[in-house]
């Protein structure tokens, strides 16, 4: 399976790189784009500084995973930038209001609004996992429209029926989430009306 994770400008980012690193594990391949302003929100929320001409997968998440490969926002020679490449699933995490906005608008201003487009015009996989409150009717109205137009608005909104015990747990329960939608098989949260105890995923 072949999947675009990008990550811009809104609170979340945590959400963005738990995702790359369970991935990161997976007999998958994945292509990473960051926004500048992703970069400029991991540096507050995660403290991990990125430098985006210069990026290796170990600055980000602290090891190597040679089935991750990157691509500058601004590169649009890269693979996802057209819809001849095979690529099966998109998620934007986290997806910033701008984003949003640009996506339901048909804005490709940079690889990752592009890519964003071409799998809605490929009719493929694309989900945006959304990080703003309160919304506005701006907002709402962007989200109708990028669900028309085929793609899957998923606001982060961890659940707490499996009684989180830490921060990761939290965001697990929306990771849970994008990977049922993904098609990938996880046991990373005790579901609703399981009983039983579910291993941690490794």
């Amino acid at each position: 399976m072949k999947i675009v994770v990008a990550m811009t400008g809104a609170s979340g980012t945590p959400y963005g790189l738990r995702l790359l690193r369970l991935l990161a594990r997976m007999p998958v391949e994945v292509h990473l784009s960051l926004s500048e302003s992703a970069a400029k929100v991991l540096a507050v929320e995660e403290e991990v500084n990125v430098d985006l001409a210069r990026f290796d997968v170990v600055s980000l998440l602290g090891d190597t995973a040679e089935n991750i490969r990157y691509y500058h926002y601004k590169d649009l020679t890269a693979p996802m930038a057209s819809g001849s490449a095979k690529l099966d699933a998109m998620v934007i995490v986290p997806c910033s209001g701008g984003s949003l906005g640009r996506i339901a608008n048909g804005v490709s201003d940079d690889l990752i609004t592009r890519a964003a487009d071409v799998f809605l015009k490929e009719r493929r996989k694309l989900i945006l996992v959304t990080r703003e409150t309160p919304l506005s009717l701006v907002h709402l109205r962007n989200m109708v429209a990028v669900t028309e137009a085929g793609a899957l608005v998923m606001p982060a909104s961890p659940n707490f029926y499996h009684l989180p015990k830490t921060k990761e747990d939290l965001i697990d329960t929306v990771i849970a989430r994008i990977f049922d939608q993904l098609g990938i098989q996880s046991s990373i949260i005790r579901r609703w009306g399981e009983q039983r105890e579910v291993e941690p995923f490794p």
